[in-house]
């Protein structure tokens, strides 16, 4: 049985060193093995300054490394799709940024070539693997019958020509931002339908912000708010109220910058924090578990295909089209 993982890099993007360098280096159970960039000058000078060992001039050359195990995959949107069933078809475990894929029929199709392959396939909602997240189903279920669930993910990006409102590259703030809050939403209070959506859009179909109504089979009711650009500048929080009481979040998206869970329960209020241990560590730990014990993990393939369909309707209230692979 292999010792570790060795993992290649598809693509040299902001996100890889918080995403996957520097938990790997706290890791005897992963490597960072290779990488490799559209530009392969890109890639040598990302090698050169993250001590990777090994630069490929191709995804498709990374691919066939028989030295890399697996790979993580933070290409924009519209590109998830393809290069994981790529991956898969050479032999290879994923860690995919989310969202999973541009839309949830492309999801499908990648959760049904993950199911064949017998390989892991593991979307990187990173929060999800915070002991805070862990324990926020739990105190949901002190609450009693719930009444309204809501998340809320919002940052400023005034950028426009960033690849994030690019309708040819999938993207959009509910796909950057929203995807969080939706799969926050169906963590806390379960499977969705969507009532109604309203989106602040910059550019043809791109939305900047928006604003999704939605119930659960219970009967309660459920929003989300997502926005790269409006009045709500900064916000990361996630709210559920119950008959019992309720439960509030700030920062659930990445506790490791600060948050707290508060819980008020029939006039008694208390306060609990976690341990700011970055949440990529926690997802790298599990994605290690996964490859080389076959430990479970929360966010499947199939998880992943849940999301998207809600997404996907979300897109369908608003008016704006369903995102596309690039």
């Amino acid at each position: 049985m292999a010792e570790h993982v060795r993992i290649g890099v598809l693509g040299a993007a902001r996100i890889v060193p918080a995403a996957l360098v520097r938990p790997a280096r706290g890791s005897s159970a992963v490597e960072v093995a290779a990488v490799a960039a559209r530009d392969v000058g890109r890639a040598q000078k990302f090698a050169d300054r993250f001590g990777i060992p090994r630069v490929h001039s191709t995804y498709e050359d990374l691919l066939g490394d028989p030295n890399v195990d697996a790979v993580y995959i933070p290409l924009p949107n519209g590109l998830h799709g393809k290069w994981t069933l790529a991956a898969l078809a050479a032999g290879k475990h994923v860690l995919c940024e989310k969202p999973f894929a541009a839309n949830a029929e492309e999801a499908a199709v990648v959760a049904e070539a993950a199911a064949a392959s017998g390989l892991v396939v593991m979307e990187a909602f990173h929060y999800r693997y915070h002991p805070l997240v862990l324990r926020l189903p739990e105190v949901v279920a002190e609450l009693g019958q719930l009444r309204h669930v809501e998340a809320r993910l919002s940052f400023p990006l005034p950028r426009f020509g960033d690849i994030r409102y690019s309708m040819e590259l999938a993207g959009g703030a509910l796909m950057d931002a929203g995807c969080y809050a939706v799969n926050l939403v169906r963590l806390l209070g379960g499977e969705p339908e969507v009532r109604s959506a309203r989106a602040l859009v910059k550019g043809p179909g791109v939305d900047r912000a928006m604003r999704a109504e939605l119930r659960f089979e219970g009967g309660y009711t459920g929003t989300v708010v997502a926005s790269m650009w409006s009045r709500s500048l900064l916000r990361m929080s996630a709210k559920v109220l119950g008959d019992n009481g309720e439960m509030r979040v700030f920062n659930p998206f990445a506790p490791q910058m600060g948050h707290r869970l508060t819980v008020k329960l029939k006039g008694h209020r208390r306060v609990e924090r976690f341990e700011r241990r970055p949440s990529y560590e926690y997802q790298l730990d599990a994605f290690a578990n996964a490859v080389l014990h076959g430990k479970p993990f929360p966010t499947t393939a199939d998880d992943a295909v849940a999301t998207m369909r809600v997404v996907d309707d979300i897109y369908r209230a608003a008016g704006l089209p369903v995102r596309q692979p690039s």
